[in-house]
């Protein structure tokens, strides 16, 4: 039975429609759980969604802007620098007294990012209307979850831009078919036709494919260099700790809780015994981080009331931050206490952090002052090549045995060290073997 052009048409539009509508309920799915993972990784370590926490719940946080009388934009202006929105929005400003821990800016959200991660949050059911819990249901916004992989995503669109592209070939082949007096044409198959019009336009053909193939090898080799590039990455942790007002505010150095710097290759997660030495005096209590300080006392096993350990205690799991290769080995004493590099050369300036450190982008670690200024991705290979060519070694200063001997010989053949000297004044770390392979492989 042959089929007419107007009801090919039909058909070709039906398919069309439900193609549409599909891909229109996958980038939906697709933007609600991109506001979950945008919610996991900016927000969760000081909001939740219904409840107060270090900073205030989100919950129809937009109506609550608009009805208060906040400029239109405002509250995209707060994610983004709340010290603007303060400046520009009375209302912003009045936000900005609700605690004294200062909110962390986020420059990098768009409007479109900030959308749906409220829309996330106002989906959220609230709790305290919600039945017992079920110890069968997912943990909550600030419990540290396992990132989900939208990848399964571009793959359904990918099936159905696929399907679309063969549908509107089948239309039109049959179109021709329909309206072409030539028998032979009739007779060609799928594969056929295809086949004469590749071979009819073989140049073009040839061009499109090696096109193609440059680019899958480029593709390829370029995801290959991103392996384990993970810079603004920002997992949740069990307890809020702001470095901004701990190492900002209160002046607290920072070998005081990572204390093993100077003398381990490891900084060290300080003890809850550390918290404990300011923290037994300092509760919280009537503040919004007064949750967070007692989550220290239930890991410490302290009964504040009785002024008391009680034994009972409750490990902290932190969630790792930085996460180096097996075969590389880096030592924060020798880069520390030797080569005399600040901490906010890799960990940027943590007096302005809200959150816990995160692998900062190298962007952002050229802005600081005083810091060597890299162009490579931080925690790469190259990141560290590249700044053991600009960082100097200060030798003969008496901190180090081996930089010591190093000078000592130096100074026995003047012709060397003003070989070492004349390239840029100084004497770096890769004209000292800095560069070898084995100085940071096993």
């Amino acid at each position: 039975m042959e089929i007419s052009n107007i009801q090919l048409l039909k058909r070709f539009k039906s398919f069309a429609f439900a193609a549409l509508t599909f891909s229109f309920a996958v980038f939906s799915n697709y933007a609600f759980s991109q506001g979950e993972g945008l919610f996991k990784a900016k927000c969760a370590t000081c909001h939740m969604p219904h409840k107060n926490s270090t900073g205030p719940k989100l919950f129809g946080v937009r109506a609550k802007w608009e009805s208060g009388g906040a400029k239109e934009g405002s509250i995209y202006q707060w994610v983004n620098n709340w010290q603007t929105a303060a400046a520009n929005d009375p209302y912003a400003a009045e936000v900005s007294k609700w605690s004294p821990t200062a909110m962390s800016a986020f420059p990098d959200l768009k409007k479109e990012d900030i959308d749906a991660i409220l829309d996330w949050v106002d989906a959220q059911p609230d709790p305290a209307t919600a039945g017992p819990a079920d110890p069968n249901t997912p943990n909550t916004p600030n419990t540290p979850v396992e990132e989900e992989s939208n990848s399964w995503i571009w793959i359904i669109m990918g099936i159905i831009f696929v399907v679309v592209i063969m549908a509107v070939g089948g239309v039109r082949r049959q179109l021709k078919i329909a309206t072409s007096d030539d028998a032979e044409q009739e007779k060609m198959t799928y594969g056929e036709e295809l086949r004469a019009l590749a071979w009819k336009y073989r140049l073009q053909v040839g061009l499109v494919s090696l096109v193609v193939v440059i680019s899958i090898f480029v593709g390829l080799f370029q995801s290959l260099y991103s392996i384990n590039i993970m810079e603004g990455y920002q997992p949740s942790q069990p307890i809020a700790f702001p470095h901004s007002q701990h190492a900002g505010i209160n002046g607290i150095d920072c070998k005081y809780c990572h204390n093993t710097v100077t003398k381990s290759k490891s900084a060290s997660i300080p003890s809850v015994n550390v918290c404990m030495n300011c923290h037994k005096q300092i509760d919280g209590e009537g503040k919004p981080f007064a949750g967070e300080i007692k989550k220290i006392y239930a890991a410490a096993g302290w009964d504040k009331d009785g002024m008391k350990y009680t034994g009972k205690t409750k490990p902290i799991v932190w969630n790792k931050v930085h996460n180096l290769p097996e075969h590389v080995y880096f030592n924060h004493s020798q880069h520390v206490v030797v080569g005399g590099i600040d901490c906010k050369q890799c960990h940027g300036d943590m007096t302005q952090m809200q959150e816990t450190a995160m692998v900062q982008p190298v962007e952002e670690l050229n802005k600081i002052e005083g810091n060597i200024k890299l162009t490579r991705k931080t925690l790469t290979m190259g990141w560290c090549i590249e700044c053991h060519g600009k960082k100097d070694v200060a030798i003969g200063n008496g901190k180090n045995a081996y930089y010591d001997e190093i000078h000592r010989r130096l100074k026995k053949d003047p012709k060397l060290y003003a070989q070492y000297l004349n390239n840029d004044g100084k004497v770096t770390v890769n004209e000292l073997g800095g560069w070898e392979c084995a100085k940071c492989h096993y």
